[in-house]
C-alpha cells in the first residue's frame, strides 16, 4: 500500500502519482474558493431574512478557511494557488462543475444545493481523508466537519419548505434541475484516471463506483421526503 507522508517523499513519487495527486488537490481548491462566491454571490441576495444572510456569510468564511487549508498543502509542494483569490466566479469556472450549477435562483435551490450536492461532495472529500498523501488527508478534520454543518442546513431549508405544497413543488422543481449536478460531481463515469488514482491511494473508489453509491443514497433522501429522483 502507498502512503506518502512528507512532501519530500511526494516529490520523489514517480510523475504519474505527483500528476494525479495535484490535479485532484487543485480541483479540492478551486471548488472551494467557488463555493465561497455561491454562498455570498448566489445564496445570500435569495435569503429571506437577517438571520439567513448571516449564515450565508458564515458559510462563506468557512469556504474560504477550507481553500486555505488546501493551498497550505499544495504550497509545500511548491504549487502556488493565490491566484485563484483574485479570480471572479465566471473566471473560476475551468475545473468543478459546470456554470448552470451556479445558478441559482431560488431559496428551494439554494436548500437542495447544501441537501445535495455538497453532499455529493462529501462523498469525495470522505475519500480524499483517507488519501495516501497523508498532509492532504489530514486537512479534511476541519472541513469534514463544517460540510456536515453544511449539509444539515441545507436539509432543515428542505423540510421546511416541503410542509407546504407550494413549497414543495418549489424544492421538486429545484432537485429536477440540479440532480444531474449531484451526479456530475463525480465526474466521467467512464474515466480511466480514476482507476489511476485508486491504484495509487488517492482515491477509494472510482467515478462509477462513488457514483453509484451516492446515487443512491441521495436517491432515499429524496424519497423519503415524498419527492421524486429525476430519471
Amino acid at each position: 500500500m502507498t502512503v506518502v507522508r512528507t512532501p519530500a517523499e511526494f516529490l520523489d513519487m514517480p510523475d504519474e502519482y505527483q500528476d494525479m495527486a495535484k490535479r485532484q488537490m487543485l480541483i479540492h481548491t478551486e471548488g472551494e474558493l467557488s463555493g465561497a462566491d455561491d454562498y455570498i454571490r448566489v445564496f445570500y441576495p435569495l435569503a429571506p431574512n437577517a438571520e439567513e444572510r448571516q449564515v450565508c456569510c458564515e458559510r462563506a468564511a468557512e469556504e474560504f478557511n477550507h481553500f486555505k487549508v488546501a493551498s497550505a498543502v499544495l504550497a509545500d509542494l511548491g504549487v502556488d494557488t493565490t491566484y485563484m483569490g483574485t479570480q471572479s466566479l465566471e473566471e473560476r469556472r475551468k475545473l468543478f462543475l459546470s456554470a448552470d450549477f451556479h445558478n441559482s435562483t431560488t431559496w428551494a435551490e439554494r436548500g437542495v444545493v447544501s441537501w445535495l450536492i455538497e453532499d455529493a461532495v462529501m462523498e469525495l472529500l470522505k475519500e480524499m481523508a483517507v488519501s495516501s498523501y497523508r498532509p492532504w488527508a489530514d486537512s479534511f478534520r476541519t472541513v469534514i466537519q463544517d460540510e456536515r454543518v453544511h449539509i444539515a442546513h441545507g436539509a432543515r431549508i428542505v423540510r421546511g419548505l416541503v410542509k407546504d405544497p407550494d413549497g414543495k413543488k418549489q424544492v421538486q422543481a429545484a432537485v429536477d434541475r440540479l440532480w444531474p449536478h449531484s451526479l456530475a460531481v463525480f465526474g466521467n463515469p467512464e474515466a480511466k484516471k480514476a482507476e489511476i488514482a485508486v491504484r495509487w491511494g488517492l482515491r477509494t473508489r472510482t467515478n462509477a463506483e462513488a457514483r453509484h453509491d451516492w446515487e443512491v443514497r441521495g436517491g432515499a433522501k429524496v424519497r423519503k421526503l415524498g419527492l421524486t429522483v429525476p430519471s
